[in-house]
């Protein structure tokens, strides 16, 4: 399809379509209306001479008015990373050149996906802006601007001349997440977590004698005022340290409330709206952007193909980057017979969040084995709550009970091997949830 689509596009865009040239209508107009004429004439049929007349004139001084220059039609590209709430536009500059009396040309659509339909303009238009708008994230054809000028009465034209496709990445939508404490990995100096060591920390730690090497600002006067012995003592403080989140997305399953619609593919899109790799991505990067707001190192696994992941890394460019990234797996996504996560992929100390609708026993398995390694795991069940059978099959009913049992046994199998396991809805309680893994 690809090769046949280039070739329609080759034969579009040269030869003839790039020079103003006569269309069927003036052809057949000519045509037909000389041999009206001519037969009318001979075999002296007024009736013949008066229907030919118009053809053979109308062509005539559409021949003779035909337009002339070199036609030029210049776009002005959007950025091609977008957030889905800016409001972006496509400018496009035409030069018709002389005579051209209609434009038709493909424009963007406020609320249409893809190109958009084709407008018909009049040629006196220089100058057209055109609004871009897409609510769904991930990378798609947003601009095309296909055009075709004609002269007078459409008899004479310049193109179609097919444009070139320009594609934006409208990036996952962040949202605002309460977060709760990750475990601080023991190799950090600083950032947002207690760690068990002493240091300059905010929490109290405990209350000493004081010792050579402790700072005077940390006597605590009021304690040292009361003691009966006459001896200083300073305040001891946790030190906080930074943490290690890793964030394993399963794109190997993209699924839908409806079950029939779960063998259907979706025309233009990779990623279907609502469905799980839906949720989970957009879980993920609102828990990579709250993490990272922290000062925490955030990564990215992709468990489907471990090729496109992201290692773990700090601050706004790293957020950017993850969100990219993202986008670039939820492209790539698709069925693997086995997801991957081994010991090289996971930091030691890490926090392992796996986001996964958990429609096999593989996926379990490889949060088990995580765990094994050391790692502590938290697995986020990205599948729709309610699901919805198959109306137009007797054993509809029977497949989502079973499918639900299957599902409700992997999670259990996940819990009891101390695995922390929550439904992602608006992500609330996620906070609450590391708290209990920290304790």
């Amino acid at each position: 399809m690809s090769n046949r689509a280039e070739r329609i596009r080759q034969a579009l865009i040269g030869g003839r379509n790039q020079t103003w040239h006569g269309t069927e209508t003036l052809r057949r107009g000519l045509f037909l209306g000389a041999a009206l004429v001519v037969t009318g004439v001979i075999m002296h049929y007024v009736d013949l001479v008066l229907i030919g007349a118009p053809l053979l004139i109308s062509g005539v001084l559409a021949t003779l008015a035909a337009p002339s220059g070199e036609p030029r039609v210049r776009v002005t590209p959007p950025p091609r990373t977008a957030e889905s709430t800016d409001a972006a536009s496509v400018v496009v500059e035409i030069e018709p050149g002389e005579n051209a009396e209609l434009l038709a040309i493909r424009l963007p659509t406020a609320g249409v996906g893809g190109p958009g339909p084709v407008h018909l303009l009049p040629a006196s238009v220089r100058r057209v802006a055109a609004p871009l708008r897409r609510s769904a994230w991930g990378e798609g054809v947003d601009v095309r601007v296909d055009h075709l000028l004609a002269g007078p009465d459409a008899m004479i034209v310049h193109g179609p001349m097919v444009g070139i496709d320009m594609s934006r990445t409208v990036l996952p939508p962040l949202d605002k997440l309460p977060v709760g404490p990750l475990p601080p990995r023991p190799a950090g100096l600083v950032g947002a977590h207690r760690s068990r060591r002493p240091g300059d920390g905010v929490e109290l730690r405990d209350i000493r004698p004081f010792q050579p090497g402790d700072r005077l600002r940390r006597i605590d006067w009021r304690v040292s005022l009361r003691s009966t012995n006459g001896e200083l003592y300073v305040r001891e403080r946790h030190a906080t340290a930074d943490a290690d989140i890793l964030l394993a997305l399963d794109t190997r399953a993209d699924v839908v409330p409806e079950l029939a619609e779960w063998s259907v593919s979706l025309p233009g899109a990779t990623v279907r709206p609502g469905g799980s790799l839906d949720t989970a991505v957009r879980a993920a990067v609102s828990l990579a952007a709250s993490y990272l707001r922290l000062g925490d190192r955030v990564g990215l696994v992709d468990l489907g193909r471990p090729q496109l992941g992201l290692r773990p890394g700090v601050g706004r460019r790293q957020l950017l980057r993850l969100r990219n990234q993202i986008v670039v797996c939820a492209s790539a996504a698709g069925w693997s017979p086995a997801p991957v996560l081994t010991e090289h992929q996971v930091p030691q100390g890490a926090v392992v969040v796996v986001l996964s609708p958990f429609l096999d026993d593989a996926i379990v398995q490889a949060a088990v084995h995580a765990v094994r390694r050391g790692s502590r795991v938290l697995a986020i069940n990205v599948l729709p709550e309610a699901l919805i059978a198959d109306r137009s099959d007797r054993w509809g009913e029977a497949v989502r009970r079973m499918l639900l049992l299957e599902h409700g046994a992997r999670l259990t199998a996940l819990r009891d091997r101390g695995i922390f396991v929550m439904s992602w809805t608006d992500g609330a309680s996620i906070a609450e949830l590391l708290r209990r893994i920290r304790r």
